[in-house]
């Protein structure tokens, strides 16, 4: 293990910050309500201890720690320190019975709530077995009774983000990859206790990393984008919010989409708490990134899903809650700036990097094609992957349409356009399009792939116009291009 590096304040402040603050306690979780039942469950350890299931030495300890109160526990522990990481992982290790497993891990966890250093009692012991910290944890993971695999998730997050060092990466991947999956379990009964150890976990830095490159925040968006009610909607929030904190994962943060969904919740939400921890995300991504036209680009992202008008919806309410009304006025702020700046170009680009593309007055902008179309060049023709990538994966009617356009207009006002569209596989993705199902989408690709094969562009433009008013009625477009 590698020793934990002193943390910036606002790093610090994340990481300490109490539980009921965060909304963390979640106590009606299904979890906590079963921990209840079993804490009034004893266990006769003096069975397990005749049947020789277990030790003189852990059963002397067991039945002690089981019946002191939180002042003889303290005692206890200063006493038998290592005995104490010792018999429970030997009871761990050698009770099959499930409903003792339950009641030993409630036993732990109850232990390191009541006082957080006592995650070193585990790593103090594993340095002597020189065994990982987390491995016998980790096993249980892989078991099918829910509370046991759910409890033992609870209790390797605070090992792992309240001990002196760092979980060791190999053991890091596995846990975050088992809690990514979890969140994807349908009617997972235990999902606010797997989103709570991702809260916790995702306050350290070191551990957003490892995260990410689970590809955990295409998860975290998936499950948002979906039905979840409103208390996974804040935990989730939470994840992101606590992800932006890192300024160069506040950079990339978009490239997942997620200003549009946290958009689309926004305007939906009527909890207050969700509301407060969308607005901390948007702020974020305003504010963290180092590079100003990452900001600016996250800007025209909130102005394009329409957050300016959730803003004024929110500036007509009473909040009692300071950070809310701060939060709204920031952004108010923000974005007004970003409209008065805001380029046809820029826009576009906005646009096109969302996937959400419509038929916005900027795409049958002939004067914008003339000015711009050789922008699409930049950054290794980025937008223009991003068109094709659309038209290779989307199901959007809409979107096709309009990326399919897109990529005709690019063809006609650039000279080189035909070649290049070739050579990143866009011109075969348009003529697979010509049998779409969806009429308008033949249409546009139809288009295109004239355009692509075609340079009389009047006389084009007037055969298309001609076809489309005899056969659909559909006002034409092709012949103002």
């Amino acid at each position: 293990m590698s020793v934990k590096p002193k943390q910036v304040s606002m790093k610090e402040m994340l990481r300490d910050l109490p539980d009921e603050k965060i909304d963390m306690l979640a106590a009606t979780s299904v979890l906590q309500q079963q921990a209840t039942e079993i804490r009034g469950q004893r266990v006769n350890w003096q069975s397990y201890l005749q049947s020789q299931m277990i030790t003189q030495e852990d059963f002397s300890f067991i039945t002690a720690f089981d019946n002191a109160d939180a002042a003889g526990r303290e005692a206890l522990l200063k006493e038998k320190r290592t005995q104490c990481a010792k018999t429970f992982l030997n009871l761990l290790e050698h009770v099959s019975k499930d409903q003792t497993i339950q009641y030993v891990l409630v036993m732990i966890d109850d232990m390191l709530q009541e006082d957080r250093n006592r995650v070193e009692i585990f790593r103090e012991y594993s340095i002597r077995k020189r065994e990982p910290i987390c491995g016998q944890f980790l096993n249980l993971l892989n078991g099918s009774d829910g509370f046991i695999v759910n409890m033992t998730a609870r209790i390797i997050a605070k090992v792992a983000c309240w001990g002196s060092e760092l979980m060791e990466q190999k053991d890091l991947q596995f846990y975050l990859t088992w809690l990514k999956e979890q969140l994807t379990v349908q009617n997972n009964e235990y999902m606010q206790s797997v989103a709570r150890c991702l809260q916790m976990m995702l306050r350290i830095d070191q551990y957003r990393a490892a995260f990410i490159s689970v590809d955990g925040i295409s998860t975290l968006l998936s499950v948002l984008s979906g039905r979840v009610n409103f208390q996974i909607q804040y935990q989730l929030i939470f994840c992101i919010w606590v992800l932006t904190f890192n300024p160069k994962l506040a950079e990339r943060m978009n490239k997942f989409n997620v200003i549009p969904i946290l958009a689309d919740i926004l305007s939906d939400c009527v909890k207050e708490k969700v509301t407060r921890i969308i607005l901390a995300v948007f702020r974020n991504l305003i504010e963290k990134p180092e590079d100003g036209s990452v900001a600016k680009e996250h800007c025209i992202a909130m102005v394009q899903s329409k957050v300016l008008k959730q803003l004024s919806i929110l500036e007509q309410r009473k909040f009692d809650d300071e950070d809310i009304v701060e939060d709204v006025s920031f952004l108010n702020e923000k974005l007004q700036a970003s409209v008065q700046d805001l380029s046809s170009f820029d826009e576009y680009a906005t646009e096109v990097k969302s996937g959400r593309l419509e038929w916005s007055p900027v795409h049958r902008s002939a004067q914008f094609w003339r000015e711009n179309a050789g922008r699409l060049n930049e950054k290794n023709y980025e937008l223009l992957r991003i068109l094709i990538h659309l038209l290779e994966n989307s199901r959007d009617a809409l979107v096709l349409s309009v990326a399919s356009f897109d990529i005709g207009e690019y063809v006609r006002h650039y000279p080189r356009g035909k070649h290049v569209i070739e050579q990143l596989g866009g011109k075969q993705l348009v003529m697979q399009l010509l049998s779409h199902e969806d009429p308008n989408v033949r249409y546009e690709a139809l288009l295109a792939v004239q355009k692509l094969m075609v340079h009389n562009w009047e006389y084009l433009g007037r055969q298309l116009e001609k076809e489309q008013s005899t056969t659909t009625g559909k006002p034409a477009v092709a012949g103002k291009a």
